[in-house]
């Protein structure tokens, strides 16, 4: 059995007859969806919101990294459809679960959805399927949990069916990578599997990196996350040293970034925002606890992020009070950006959510503007800002305010007008300095 329903999902993955079903359409799923429809498999994705089905069927994509040009290219060939009946994975040859993993209000690690769609796959598991865990995790996850609610059918893993894990690597925003481009970590449990993964990831990425186990694979994951994490930390850390000393701390990155060794620069922000940094770090720390061993390092780097934003608004209540002689809790203030990086939507573990609870809680008024998200939608954590609305931003509007506070530098403002009608400015990003519109009402934090 093992054999035969190696040999032919081989075939069929080889011979692009097979079809890949991809569960959970966003961030992750849908560039995943458009890149193997265009390598030439057939394409159904899942996904638990109808409202994903409207916007797919009307051929409008709310990705950015996916056109509205580039989905209806696949749905017009007849390589990609979606669906909210997940009946249809019984047809589907490969099955891909990008769905979300957030952590608890404990920061545990919160696996509800995975669990919840490999029983919804369990349910519809037949032999001759490779099922793909997409979603960043603890190590341990994909063997752990979803091949045991797996093989709790009967199907056995490597003989009937075959289990694999991918670690994603999107980057919103980014222009010069996408899901095809990026080189993709694949594993499984076993040769075979590990086989099955090479082939199908092959056919539609640049290169596959295969790695020895999906624990690896999930570890892969992590550490690129903690890299990024730790040392974004310790920038954060240099700024709040530096700025007591009066140093000018992204002065110190572009002077240290020019050694052309030994050195790489990240910069300082309000915070973390996306998914996956101010989060994932957590589930090593929650696996490790089973080892009793400490990770004081991760753990460090996620409290001073997690402190930005305060710090932050801390800066901005000074500035009011010394500079115009105000409290924080009788002042109006603008959050320019909401989305968690430049130029993009996406508003996941946004730090700007929290500062403008912050200033709230603080007594003040914000509101916000930011070009790429009109309306605040509902999130998990700030129930209470949904549907608050972008302002326009104009000369009037900007001087209604005592501070505006740049959380976000998107390139679609206009900083110079910003600049001349802002009474007091809060920039946390650099991009006055940058942009050559330094004065004295601009102060950095």
């Amino acid at each position: 059995m093992a054999s035969s329903s190696f040999d032919t999902l081989l075939q069929k993955i080889e011979t692009r007859t097979a079809r890949a079903g991809i569960i959970g359409l966003g961030y992750v799923g849908l560039p995943l969806a458009m890149a193997v429809a265009r390598s030439g498999f057939a394409v159904t994705g899942f996904d638990i919101d109808p409202g994903k089905m409207v916007a797919l069927d009307a051929r409008r994509s709310y990705i950015d990294a996916v056109s509205d040009a580039a989905l209806a290219a696949e749905i017009d060939a007849g390589r990609f459809q979606a669906t909210t009946d997940f009946a249809g994975l019984a047809a589907c040859d490969v099955i891909i679960i990008c769905v979300p993993t957030p952590l608890t209000k404990h920061r545990d690690p919160d696996l509800s959805f995975v669990e919840a769609t490999s029983r919804s796959i369990a349910q519809h598991l037949r032999p001759g399927q490779l099922v793909v865990l997409e979603s960043t995790t603890y190590p341990g996850t994909t063997d752990d949990v979803v091949k045991v609610i797996l093989e709790g059918t009967g199907l056995k893993s490597g003989s009937d069916f075959f289990v694999g894990f991918s670690p994603e690597r999107e980057d919103p925003g980014n222009q010069h990578y996408h899901t095809a481009t990026i080189p993709k970590v694949v594993a499984g449990d076993g040769p075979e599997a590990l086989a099955l993964m090479k082939a199908f990831y092959g056919a539609a990425v640049s290169s596959v990196v295969p790695v020895s186990s999906n624990a690896t694979a999930e570890a892969v994951k992590l550490t690129e996350n903690i890299f990024r994490s730790v040392n974004i930390a310790l920038v954060n850390e240099l700024k709040t040293v530096y700025a007591a000393m009066g140093i000018d701390v992204w002065e110190v990155i572009d002077a240290a970034k020019t050694k052309p060794f030994g050195y790489m620069p990240f910069y300082p922000g309000p915070g973390l925002g996306g998914h996956c940094i101010p989060i994932d770090p957590f589930y090593l720390t929650w696996k490790s606890r089973e080892y009793e061993l400490p990770t004081r390092f991760i753990e460090l780097a996620g409290e001073i992020n997690s402190a930005m934003p305060r710090y932050v608004v801390g800066k901005l209540a000074e500035a009011l009070d010394i500079r115009a002689g105000k409290a924080l809790s009788r002042c109006r203030v603008l959050v320019l950006g909401l989305a968690y990086k430049k130029n993009v939507a996406d508003i996941r573990e946004s730090p700007s959510l929290r500062l403008i609870e912050i200033i709230e809680e603080r007594g003040g008024h914000a509101d916000y503007h930011d070009p790429f998200v009109a309306e605040i939608p509902p999130t998990r954590e700030y129930q209470a800002l949904k549907g608050r609305k972008s302002v326009t931003l104009t000369s009037d509007t900007i001087a209604g305010y005592d501070a505006v506070l740049v959380a976000t530098d998107h390139d679609r403002v206009d900083y110079a007008t910003l600049a001349k009608s802002a009474a007091l400015i809060i920039d946390t990003r650099n991009v006055f300095n940058r942009l050559g519109l330094s004065a004295d009402h601009v102060i950095k934090a």
